[in-house]
């Protein structure tokens, strides 16, 4: 028997799964794993999302296999299950599944996270996988003032954020599951083209574009905006896989269980028991090992402005406080007029590329989303201090965001233009 483990990835195509997947099974160098299958929704040939330059050449390798899959099937996945002719059962499932969109109904955010997670816990559980990790993003809203690692401290951001957490609940209520957890703080890194920062990234450079200064909505304050590069949410994701195969659920839960509380209506959440099987109790409070990992630059809202617009030669400031009030109150309103010079910039600056622009992945509108305040803040010392991981992206620098922006005019996918003349 190889002495690598098999590993499955189900969704996260259009997240963090390609970068897993470069780390599992990368361009050059020796392979962390013996067989690697990616399942999601999408085709990648012909691509129905983006894949980013490098990600088709790890599906060359000839122990990656990709497999487009209805994952609310409860047979599909089954079959997701069942390792090729010849291969050894597979040992780690990382659980990258989830509707990652904001403004979906909640039935679609039941359909699309709850409960394909709980079709892939359930299945984990009756193949005796030896580490099942589930990857949470950051739909919380963390208090500024309190200890961020305190359970207390978070709320779950919307129908979004409440699925989600009640998904986190769900697979934490499975028995004999060898689940764990991992919270990100805000990601970026090459070829992430979702999420606030990508955003923020992209209305930067059209204030750099026009050579003015950009500015922000909420005021100075700390604000703490937190950030984790890809590379280690993968890396992270593979040491909890490890860590948990080695030590099993029950040490796993004295090691580094937390309790998960209901954070969402209880009443309305009642509700759903009838038609949502295993949706926890909202009464009951279960445990799970539970991770989080961000890396160290204790970012803020200034911090990142000042340094994505430095990398296009501009300023970050703020507006001032009747704009912040009218924000804070009549936001939705707002968001077309803020998109409104975003927008127009990035068409041009898309139009008088050299080379072309032809579809780009990444846009300069931030929906109302994106525009809210948004405090992050996910401390991960527990990570460090249990499973030993070691930040491969310590710091969020101007050299690593310039490699996103270099990596995706490389692939054609960013504007290549110089500002517009005064």
């Amino acid at each position: 028997m190889s002495s690598k483990p098999s590993v499955v990835i189900f969704g996260g195509l259009n997240t963090c799964s390609r970068a897993l997947a470069a780390l599992l099974v990368p361009l050059e160098g020796e392979p962390l794993v013996s067989h690697l299958r990616i399942v999601d929704k999408y085709s990648v040939n012909p691509p129905t999302t983006y894949l980013g330059a490098d990600f088709p050449n790890v599906l060359q390798k000839p122990n990656v296999e990709y497999r487009q899959a209805n994952l609310q099937i409860a047979s599909v996945v089954a079959s997701c299950f069942d390792q090729p002719d010849g291969q050894e059962p597979y040992t780690y499932v990382f659980d990258l599944t989830g509707e990652i969109q904001w403004d979906r109904t909640e039935q679609i955010q039941i359909n699309t996270t709850f409960n394909i997670a709980r079709l892939l816990g359930l299945e984990a559980t009756k193949r005796k996988i030896k580490a099942y990790v589930r990857l949470m993003h950051p739909f919380y809203e963390c208090k500024e003032r309190a200890k961020a690692d305190d359970p207390k401290a978070v709320k779950a951001d919307g129908v979004l954020g409440v699925w989600w957490h009640e998904t986190a609940r769900m697979l934490a209520s499975i028995e004999h599951l060898n689940l764990v957890i991992l919270r990100t703080a805000l990601i970026y890194g090459p070829y992430v083209n979702y999420g606030i920062v990508i955003s923020f990234l992209a209305v930067a450079a059209t204030y750099g574009y026009a050579k003015e200064p950009m500015k922000g909505l909420w005021g100075p304050g700390k604000h703490a905006t937190h950030t984790v590069h890809v590379e280690d949410v993968a890396g992270a994701l593979f040491a909890c896989a490890e860590w948990v195969s080695k030590v099993g659920r029950e040490q796993a839960l004295a090691l580094a269980g937390e309790n998960i509380a209901c954070l969402g209506d209880k009443k309305k959440l009642k509700e759903f028991q009838s038609t949502v099987p295993l949706l926890t109790d909202p009464d009951k409070t279960v445990r799970a090992p539970s991770y989080n990992i961000e890396d160290d630059s204790s970012s803020t809202m200034t911090s990142l402005g000042d340094l994505f617009t430095t990398v296009f030669d501009t300023t970050f400031e703020y507006y001032n406080v009747l704009v912040n009030q009218m924000a804070k109150f009549k936001l939705e309103d707002m968001v077309e007029d803020i998109n409104e010079s975003h927008v127009t910039r990035w068409t041009e600056m898309i139009t008088q590329s050299t080379p072309p622009v032809l579809n780009s992945p990444y846009t300069a509108y931030m929906d109302l989303y994106a525009l809210k305040k948004h405090v992050i803040t996910f401390p991960s010392h527990k990570l460090k201090e249990v499973v030993g991981y070691q930040l491969r992206r310590p710091t969020i620098t101007k050299e690593l965001v310039q490699e996103i922006v270099d990596k995706a005019r490389a692939e054609g996918n960013w504007p290549n233009c110089p500002p517009q003349q005064s």
